[in-house]
């Protein structure tokens, strides 16, 4: 059993770790705010924008963008939005697991893949685990700009666009609450229409003014705002996954300290024990 002098070092290490992780989760959770509103008032965008591009790619437009056709697949590509930093639990690690998962299922079809990834922790997995990687740069802090996302993107669209790739799959962690985040995996190139419980309805538009530009740009701002919201949802969801994981490793801290002392009692008491034995002993044998 470790002495009272020790235990009384562990204690007071481990107190010293509990206010950081506590001062942490503070600071987490200041954060979390701010990203939940940026990523709240970015949804209803990209929720919209999908849903027209999920009509205009049922439809029958006079002009057809490259990126709504489909066609036989050989090689394809994932956008992969990690964080830039850990102590967030297992926000990460869920989102490699599911989209290693369904890299492997083109894989065994004997499809390559190619690899887009936003964010250090992604860049570190793949440079361990293996992989294409074609473009890659760093998670644009807490308040992302689409200047610092576009040069990566561009990458894997200018692939599809010659023909490179067949199709683009986005992969990212969803917020869902402050203790759920969910990781997603989507096709964003080809266009595919999405079901809105409207499927039997026929979408028609008159294009003004004309049809290829409106297109081009609509296509443009889709993918756009979908990479974006990817993002800007991602840092919400660290901020909360970190928030939990350093509540934890602060109420942890507390159940360890409470055990640590609990044995230094002990030991100190069975110290005082021990003396008062020996003062007992040694009066008796005098």
């Amino acid at each position: 059993m470790a002495n009272a002098n020790e235990l009384r070092k562990q204690i007071g290490s481990i107190k010293n770790t509990q206010k950081i992780t506590s001062a942490m989760e503070m600071v987490a959770a200041s954060r979390m705010r701010k990203t939940q509103e940026r990523m709240a008032r970015g949804r209803p965008y990209s929720d919209h924008i999908r849903t027209v591009i999920g009509h205009v790619a049922k439809a029958s437009p006079e002009y057809r963008h490259q990126f709504m056709v489909e066609r036989e697949v050989r090689r394809i590509g994932y956008i992969l939005v990690t964080t830039d930093k850990g102590l967030c639990g297992g926000l990460n690690i869920n989102l490699l697991k599911a989209t290693v998962k369904d890299i492997k299922q083109w894989v065994d079809q004997g499809i390559e893949v190619d690899l887009c990834l936003i964010g250090k922790k992604g860049a570190q997995f793949f440079r361990s685990y293996g992989g294409n990687v074609v473009a890659a740069s760093d998670n644009a802090s807490e308040e992302p700009e689409m200047t610092d996302l576009i040069g990566s993107i561009k990458v894997m669209l200018d692939s599809f666009a010659e023909g490179k790739i067949d199709k683009v799959f986005l992969a990212n962690n969803i917020f869902v609450n402050t203790m759920t985040q969910t990781p997603t995996i989507r096709q964003l190139v080809p266009l595919n229409a999405e079901d809105d419980g409207q499927e039997k309805r026929i979408w028609d538009y008159i294009y003004e003014p004309d049809a290829r530009q409106l297109i081009e740009g609509l296509v443009t701002r889709f993918i756009e705002s979908q990479v974006y919201q990817a993002v800007v949802e991602n840092v919400a969801c660290e901020q909360a996954a970190k928030m939990i994981a350093m509540k934890n490793a602060t109420d942890n801290a507390g159940d360890l300290v409470d055990e640590l002392q609990l044995v230094m009692n002990n030991a100190r008491q069975a110290a005082i024990t021990q003396e008062l034995s020996e003062i007992v002993s040694g009066a008796a044998a005098v």
